[in-house]
């Protein structure tokens, strides 16, 4: 229950961050009349989010044997690639992230369509990363924890998100979210290695050594502790060398090439918004 929970306290504490956001802009232009218009947008948003979250649970209903096996492993890599990009882009632009906001809201003004569309948007991302996230959680966790740890993780990242907007307490976003990221960079690895683990199963890549060692003298996958580890961070007590490869493989790519792209990407960004014009002078 653990992992569904740090999943949606922390995409939920990012969308309530955004509706919040959305809804000091309105205040400070004294535009809060038009704030009916952004709460459609989150509904419409969270509506999408949950049908994401239905429809991949729908297909891997249907699925048995190696074509479940193969379908998980998918979701899998997928979560992951989604996961990891949003912590290194979210660590990125934290700090520009509510000028952004701003600016697209100044460009709608007082649009009604503009108003749903930035909000929807903003909040859809945020809701289809987490409903990515917790349909390949499920996939190791147990449906009805699945479904426990997030409405709590929601409950308290609204809680949170609305305390802070209401401006009653401040809290230190910055290092929540250092310390949720490197949870989840954690979680991903631990989910990476599942992944490879579960085309291991359906014969898509190799074992070549089916067991590196057997730490269940140390501690068993089936006592309360190695299973919480399992649950978080894909704890196995008995590795084969391709998901010992594959754990290690990701640490590399996430602590050498990710922090590369996301600063390509913003450079590339950066690259395509036009100078601002400055006349000059005879």
């Amino acid at each position: 229950m653990i992992a569904p929970l740090l999943i949606a306290l922390r995409e939920g504490l990012e969308a309530s961050l955004i509706v919040g956001i959305v809804l000091s802009y309105l205040r400070k232009t004294n535009q809060m009349r038009y704030q009916r218009y952004a709460w459609a947008g989150v509904l419409a948003a969270i509506g999408v989010s949950v049908l994401v979250a239905l429809g991949i649970q729908a297909v891997g209903a249907e699925l048995e044997g190696r074509a479940e096996e193969i379908f998980e492993g998918v979701m899998m890599l997928i979560a992951v690639a989604v996961l990891t990009w949003m912590i290194f882009w979210m660590r990125a632009q934290a700090r520009t992230l509510k000028g952004s906001l701003e600016t697209e809201l100044a460009a709608v003004r007082t649009s009604p369509r503009g108003l749903f569309s930035v909000t929807f948007f903003a909040v859809v991302r945020e809701g289809v990363e987490m409903a990515l996230l917790l349909a390949a959680t499920a996939f190791t966790v147990n449906g009805q924890e699945t479904v426990i740890g997030s409405l709590i993780g929601l409950a308290v990242a609204a809680l949170i998100g609305a305390l802070v907007y209401a401006s009653s307490i401040r809290l230190n976003l910055r290092q929540f979210f250092s310390v949720t990221s490197v949870l989840l960079l954690l979680f991903a690895a631990g989910m990476f290695a599942s992944a490879l683990h579960e085309f291991q199963e359906a014969g898509l890549l190799p074992t070549i050594i089916e067991q590196m060692w057997d730490s269940n003298g140390l501690l068993a996958v089936e006592s309360p502790l190695g299973s919480l580890l399992k649950t978080l961070f894909g704890y196995n007590s008995t590795p084969s060398l391709v998901d010992v490869i594959g754990y290690a493989a990701y640490w590399l790519f996430a602590l050498t090439v990710m922090p590369w792209l996301i600063d390509r990407s913003l450079k590339a960004q950066a690259d395509t918004v036009p100078a601002p014009f400055t006349p000059t002078t005879a």
